[in-house]
């Protein structure tokens, strides 16, 4: 049977789901990894640093060499690294000496897989044929949220029916879903994001265009806004609000993760709302709900605020990626590299703000959560700050 593009499609969904798996997996482990390995909040703060700032290396490096390898050669490349890391997280705490020095060897693993998906996943869908870009985008990265989901429920239900205390082989059940996703990656069609006679954008013109950097920043802040709250909200229900682990997994990161889906979801539809205002109306209330998440008296509320968190940031990644490549459409893989490079910085050092700021205040996360609602509002700044550049433009035209 020959695969079709719809089936390509699915695969990067799919790799999307991967991404979900390594970004998020940990997180939900942090409480297992204080109580069973005695790891320290700044131990836990450097397993979301070193994964996202070695995606973002990644993501670097990607820039100047997919084009040469090939997306499909990319992809398998990356299923294979996640499959990898996800086994040794269960494995290489226990083999070795040092449990903390088994876990950064997965996270590393993890980081490498994670950060070739990154890459290389949203120039696989935007070379795919079909007239709403925007709209395909935002569905591929609302299946992202989807696999959110489904690590949170199907992780707790194996808390609940095996125990915390088992976690160990819970990875290497996650690594099922990158081994089977790399044998797609190696049968479906692909296309090239330029034509044959098309000349990629270089670097060094991005570089020069202030477009470009209004654009990267508006990634950092979008991963920062994004993973500031989500990859902290178990541990801060837990902690901060006094809640079980099963109902602040499923109030905190599990809602975070269904209202970003159904956002991107929803953006996906092609509703025919303006990107711009879509994502200023977002940032605005993606502020508001650090703000709820933070002063809230009432722990269900500060849960709903996580929740909406979700909702807010659901536009501001996929919403970027197809701002830039509305106006660099020749920007080709680097474009995205670069960009996802972005993303990936904001995705360290959202989390690792909250993680110093909390750290700084004596171990309570609201202070750090607090310090997190900067993020949206500098990308709020940026997205006037373009459309200011943009009449500026078109004044000059005219």
């Amino acid at each position: 049977m020959k695969l079709t593009y719809k089936a390509t499609f699915r695969a990067a969904c799919t790799g999307y789901i991967v991404q979900a798996i390594v970004n998020n997996l940990a997180p939900l482990l942090f409480i297992a990894f204080q109580d069973g390995f005695g790891l320290s909040r700044l131990q836990i703060t450097s397993i979301i640093t070193v994964n996202f700032l070695l995606q973002l290396g990644v993501d670097l490096v990607c820039a100047g060499f997919i084009d040469r390898i090939g997306y499909r050669a990319a992809a398998v490349l990356s299923m294979v690294m996640a499959a990898a890391g996800l086994v040794c997280m269960g494995v290489l705490p226990y083999a070795l000496p040092d449990a903390y020095a088994g876990l950064m060897i997965a996270v590393f693993l993890n980081a490498l897989g994670g950060g070739l998906l990154e890459v290389i996943i949203s120039p696989i869908v935007e070379a795919l044929p079909g007239e709403s870009k925007s709209g395909s985008m935002a569905l591929l990265h609302a299946s992202y949220c989807w696999g959110c989901v489904l690590v949170i429920l199907l992780s707790t239900g194996y808390f609940v029916l095996f125990g915390v205390e088992n976690w160990r082989w819970l990875p290497m059940l996650w690594a099922a879903v990158p081994a089977v996703n790399l044998i797609f990656f190696l049968l479906v069609p692909m296309r090239s994001l330029l034509a044959e006679d098309e000349v990629q954008t270089p670097l060094l013109s991005l570089f020069k265009d202030g477009a470009f950097w209004v654009l990267f920043i508006m990634m950092v802040c979008a991963g920062a806004s994004e993973q500031g709250m989500s990859q902290w909200s178990s541990l801060f229900a837990e902690t901060g609000l006094q809640v079980s682990k099963t109902l602040g997994d499923l109030l905190g990161p599990c809602l975070f993760a269904v209202l970003m889906g159904a956002g991107r979801t929803f953006f996906g539809r092609d509703r025919g709302i303006p990107l711009p205002a879509a994502i200023g109306a977002s940032a605005v209330l993606c502020a508001a709900s650090y703000l709820i998440t933070v002063f809230s008296p009432w722990p269900l509320v500060s849960l709903l605020g996580c929740g909406v968190c979700g909702l807010s940031v659901a536009i501001f990644w996929p919403g970027t990626f197809s701002l830039a490549a509305e106006k660099f459409p020749r920007g080709g893989t680097a474009l995205f590299a670069i960009l996802a490079l972005g993303g990936d910085l904001g995705c360290s050092f959202g989390p690792s703000v909250v993680g110093w700021v909390s750290n700084a205040a004596g171990g309570a996360l609201q202070p750090g959560l607090f310090a997190a609602a900067a993020f949206p509002l500098v990308m709020l700044a940026m997205l006037l700050l373009s459309k200011r550049k943009k009449a500026a433009a078109d004044a000059v035209r005219k």
